[in-house]
């Protein structure tokens, strides 16, 4: 089984920076793709960015390139979310999220994501 645990989040101003991390633990094998979701209150939960997590392939969701970079830290077990040029409208839970098949890496849709953390608060401020 596979356990995910984010922190970072918080409270920061339009134009401000935060970075996520989550923390991962269980089998290496169902966790080759790894990925952030965030949701908005009233919104379905929507696709961020993901990694491979043995290549470092990334891909990412049209309205956060070049803002936003995911990352991840292999002996720590740990995968990031750098947030740079926050706006009001990236106010959501952030959700870590993994997969077994790495062709998930490319699957947008949350459906397709096997395991789930929490979630954590990003909330910018206008």
């Amino acid at each position: 089984q596979v356990q995910l645990v984010e922190s970072g989040g918080g409270l920061v101003q339009a134009g401000g920076s935060l970075r996520l991390s989550c923390t991962a633990s269980g089998p290496t094998f169902l966790r080759y793709v790894m990925g952030w979701f965030r949701q908005a209150p009233g919104k379905e939960r929507e696709f961020v960015a993901a990694l491979n997590w043995n290549a470092g392939t990334t891909y990412y969701e049209d309205s956060v390139k070049g803002r936003f970079t995911i990352s991840r830290e292999l002996a720590k077990n740990t995968l990031y979310l750098q947030m740079n040029s926050l706006k009001p409208e990236d106010t959501a839970v952030y959700y870590c999220t993994a997969d077994a098949n790495t062709a998930t890496l490319r699957r947008p849709d949350a459906r397709n994501w096997d395991y789930w953390g929490r979630g954590t608060q990003v909330t910018v401020s206008s």
